[in-house]
């Protein structure tokens, strides 16, 4: 285990972890074990998704649902921040969201208290979109 993050290192993990962190998207446990398998890597799909929900959690992941497939993409530091992201190939670039006050704001005059909040645009890049013209 890392002292950092309370993840165990392991074989499997490292495969998963640097097969996401070579995308530039998200992408789904089973393209991704798809890819480690071409790889000549032996990781059951099963495996792949428990570490990924393991990496998840422990915030070295980003996961968003898109048409009720959970998708994934390693991200930077672990900051909190949102994406923009195309629903043709996949890619995705990190965007600032509406400030925290609005969040608040919109939520107070509604009655709400925010616990939390999940901010995903979703759209295509300039190279799906000339493709689709």
């Amino acid at each position: 285990m890392t002292a950092a993050t309370g993840v165990r290192r392991t074989a499997q993990k490292a495969a998963i972890r640097q097969a996401l962190d070579g995308k530039d998207g998200f992408t789904s446990a089973q393209q991704l074990h798809a890819e480690l398998e071409a790889g000549g890597d032996r990781v059951g799909l099963a495996t792949v998704y428990r570490q990924l929900n393991a990496l998840t959690a422990a915030g070295l992941v980003d996961a968003i649902t898109v048409e009720g497939e959970q998708l994934y993409k390693a991200c930077g530091d672990g900051a909190h921040h949102h994406h923009l992201v195309c629903e043709n190939c996949g890619k995705s670039d990190e965007i600032d969201p509406p400030s925290e006050e609005w969040i608040q704001a919109a939520a107070a005059a509604r009655g709400y208290t925010v616990t939390r909040h999940v901010f995903e645009v979703f759209g295509l890049c300039a190279d799906c979109a000339r493709i689709a013209r």
